[in-house]
């Protein structure tokens, strides 16, 4: 089997370099849990950095970065981290909030005219944390699959496309993640910094942090020691696999688009960068860097997930903002503790972000125990998903207040069922359910599961139960008439 050739590959492989600044037994914590992760996840390489009170702590490089000439991480691989680039996206606004060339709550057009008419109004806060409505330019205009350019189009006529297509839904009342939003912002950055964005991120932010690897790319791009992506699939040329497949990610992110995605760069880069934030070498205040990462609010005022940028983890102890990439890259910060991890993977779908806390544990090991998500994985790996119900009551009962939240669960589910672990997201669907009897989206995710592992009357149960809550779910309906046929 693949995998195991390339774990046998990974033992002598592995390179390593640190600070010497954690103690043996707790770098030895971070060395079993990451070995852990690649063994299951089935991740060929990866990065890890820590950062504490502006010091990076550790600094650590596992397994292949190209499984073809078996060439290994060291710390100067550079891997893509495809949407975190959004973070660094915020940061640039925030410097021209900064420099008062920029309100947050002023409307688009006052800085980018000749926009449609409906989009005129969508305030700069609204395009950085997703609830401005717009067509998204990715899944309606581009290839979803690669981000190229579909057929004849350029940047010109792809971006006319996008601006004929109708509003998703209104400003400001639902979510929804949307590249559109940072080409505007990008455009933005470009138009008062009188230069392209890319150059304007490498002046005031790669440089300022001394991220001496850190670049704008693709697939198409030769950038040196770039390590190769990849992916497991189990559907290859039109036909179902009978196990799943490694093969190598292509991706194109068209200059207008990289403000969304297209920084590559490598972990202690990045620990220099959040240093550098942290430490008011690129925001000049501290009031800068809080509305950087506070929440905006939907119409009727509660908070979004989204910060400027960064997603908002809000929680009594150890909050975090986040940014995730590709299913492959991530880092939290947590302010409350000075303290930062930094994951970069070579592989799509193995999602660091899923352990991340668990890491910041081998630090402080109050951090896992604040997120319910992280928590409630820990017990359930030790006592089994389909016992996710019970774990969770018995959670209660030391804490009231222990409850996981609905999207927090459906998105676990979502990812555990796209890496093969259908049993347990089948688990964590049920107790979704449980949970939030009165949300009609955990029937359908539960009928999606239920349908995949060939449950197909309790799927229609679920799928009917949903429609019943909420009589506009197309999607439902139509998947409900598919499984009846």
């Amino acid at each position: 089997m693949l995998f195991l050739r390339i774990t046998t590959v990974l033992v002598w492989l592995i390179t390593t370099l640190t600070s010497g600044q954690l103690l043996p037994a707790q770098t030895q914590q971070v060395d079993t849990l990451i070995w852990r992760e690649m063994r299951e996840r089935r991740i060929p390489g990866v990065q890890v950095a820590v950062v504490q009170h502006g010091q990076i702590i550790l600094s650590k490089s596992y397994g292949v970065a190209t499984i073809q000439q078996s060439m290994p991480v060291t710390n100067q691989t550079v891997f893509s981290i495809n949407s975190c680039t959004k973070a660094f996206t915020g940061v640039a606004i925030m410097q021209l909030v900064e420099a008062g060339k920029v309100d947050l709550e002023a409307p688009v057009s006052r800085y980018l005219p000749g926009l449609p008419q409906a989009w005129q109004p969508v305030k700069i806060r609204q395009l950085l944390t997703h609830v401005s409505g717009l067509p998204d330019i990715l899944r309606k205009v581009l290839n979803p699959a690669t981000g190229a350019f579909m057929g004849q189009d350029n940047e010109e006529s792809a971006w006319a496309k996008v601006q004929q297509l109708p509003m998703e839904f209104p400003t400001g009342e639902q979510f929804s993640y949307n590249q559109t939003n940072y080409v505007l912002l990008g455009k933005i950055i470009d138009k008062f910094n009188q230069k392209p964005f890319a150059e304007v991120y490498r002046d005031k932010q790669f440089l300022a942090a001394g991220m001496l690897h850190t670049c704008f790319g693709d697939s198409r791009d030769v950038i040196p020691n770039m390590a190769r992506g990849y992916r497991y699939v189990t559907r290859l040329d039109g036909r179902n696999l009978n196990e799943s497949k490694l093969v190598n990610v292509y991706e194109e992110f068209p200059g207008f688009r990289r403000a969304a995605s297209g920084i590559n760069s490598t972990a202690e880069d990045l620990a220099h960068w959040i240093g550098a934030l942290q430490q008011g070498k690129i925001l000049k205040t501290k009031d800068a860097l809080n509305t950087l990462w506070r929440p905006g609010t939907y119409n009727n005022g509660s908070p979004t997930q989204w910060a400027l940028g960064w997603v908002s983890k809000p929680r009594p102890k150890h909050p975090a903002v986040t940014a995730t990439g590709g299913g492959r890259s991530a880092f939290f910060v947590y302010p409350d503790d000075d303290l930062a991890v930094i994951v970069l993977t070579n592989l799509s779908g193995s999602y660091p972000e899923d352990f991340i806390d668990e890491l910041a544990g081998c630090v402080d090991p109050d951090i896992p125990a604040s997120d319910p998500i992280t928590a409630l994985r820990m017990q359930l790996r030790k006592r089994g998903f389909d016992r996710a119900i019970e774990v969770v009551n018995d959670e209660q009962k030391k804490n009231s207040d222990f409850k996981p939240s609905e999207n927090d669960l459906n998105d676990w589910a979502y990812r555990m069922m796209s890496q093969g672990q259908l049993n347990e997201a089948l688990g964590v669907f049920k107790l979704n359910v449980y949970l939030y009897p009165q949300r009609w989206n955990v029937y359908d995710s539960y009928g999606e599961a239920l349908f995949r592992s060939g449950q197909k009357d309790a799927a229609i149960a679920m799928y009917k139960k949903s429609i019943a809550l909420n009589p506009n779910n197309q999607g439902g309906k139509a998947m409900l008439e598919r499984i009846q046929k």
